[in-house]
């Protein structure tokens, strides 16, 4: 049977690893930050081994949340790809000790580009953290592994470094959901994220009819765009109210002269609305708490701009 004392031991070692980096954020942090908040080019992470698979992560949450951002393996900078380098460019490199040969190999290069550098690593007095820009302290008291060898704790350390860098720009930079989903198109999440104006039904598909409009031709417009209601507008595109399949049933054992009424005397007034620029999450939210099962979308002025159907949200997989 596995040994679930170590593994316990193991979380324990990497979660105190991680927890201690806490009390060592700095200015040294806080330039870091400047540093990749403001940087006109790419942030270019680069390591070797495992801290290599790191700087890949650190790499990706960057260009996922706005900043331009790519891993440079450091033994293939070394052998050319060094020019992809230019003076805009901001350096992350992630080396525990300090002192990995192909990382200290391209220092005296990024010095002759100018590219500002920013070092990762346990050793705040090597090679690698001496000739950085700043030097982030990622240092851990031990490794998870029981043979104190293999990068553990202190990958994890570097990693969460490395989100806690990524985050704290994110906030500094205002990134917004509306931009995540922008850069997050597929899959449930970004699909929540998308804006119903992506979602709505308009045009030609939109149900809409006149204040005046009879109520033969309210239920024919109601029927023939199958979204069980259908919105009433003033004469300038105003939204005035809406009238639903269900009003018509409510209504309709009350009322025998149904025909002989127009969609003002109808339709339901001031009905729920939401703008062009709210989420489809938010959306979905507020028609599970309104129990409804469509929204009309308006702009600025009040003029329906499309509706939103439950069903649009079931087709896009986000319920």
């Amino acid at each position: 049977m596995p040994d679930l004392s170590l593994a316990r031991k193991v979380l324990q070692t990497e979660a105190a690893a991680v927890s201690a980096l806490a009390d060592r954020l700095d200015d040294r942090f806080v330039r870091a930050v400047d540093l990749v908040r403001h940087c006109q080019g790419r942030v270019i992470v680069t390591g070797m081994g495992k801290s290599g698979i790191v700087c890949r992560k650190i790499a990706a949450t960057l260009a996922s949340t706005g900043t331009p951002a790519f891993f440079l393996h450091p033994a293939e900078a070394v052998h050319g790809d060094l020019g992809v380098i230019q003076a805009d460019d901001v350096v992350i490199a992630m080396s525990y000790s300090g002192e990995t040969e192909e990382l200290t190999r391209v220092l005296e290069t990024l010095k002759r580009i100018g590219a500002p550098l920013i070092a990762l690593t346990g050793a705040l007095h090597s090679t690698l953290a001496l000739a950085a820009n700043v030097a982030l302290d990622c240092s851990v008291s031990e490794e998870a592994c029981p043979m104190n060898l293999v990068p553990t704790a202190s990958t994890t350390a570097a990693l969460a470094m490395g989100d806690a860098l990524a985050m704290t720009v994110l906030v500094a930079k205002g990134f917004k959901p509306e931009d995540f989903a922008n850069l997050h198109p597929a899959g449930k999440l970004g699909k929540r994220l998308m804006r119903v104006d992506q979602l709505m039904k308009g045009g030609d598909q939109l149900p809409v009819v006149q204040l005046h409009t009879p109520m033969r031709d309210v239920i024919y417009e109601m029927s023939r765009k199958g979204l069980g209601m259908t919105c009433v507008v003033e004469k300038d595109g105003r939204l005035a109210g809406i009238i639903t399949d269900g009003d018509l049933r409510r209504k309709m054992a009350a009322m025998q002269n149904l025909l002989e009424l127009t969609a003002r005397d109808w339709m339901t007034a001031n009905p729920v609305t939401i703008a062009q620029t709210t989420l489809a999450a938010e959306a979905l939210a507020l028609m599970e708490q309104r129990k409804i099962t469509s929204i009309v979308v308006i702009d600025a002025g009040r003029r329906v701009a499309g509706v939103v159907h439950l069903h649009d949200l079931w087709r896009t997989g986000m319920v």
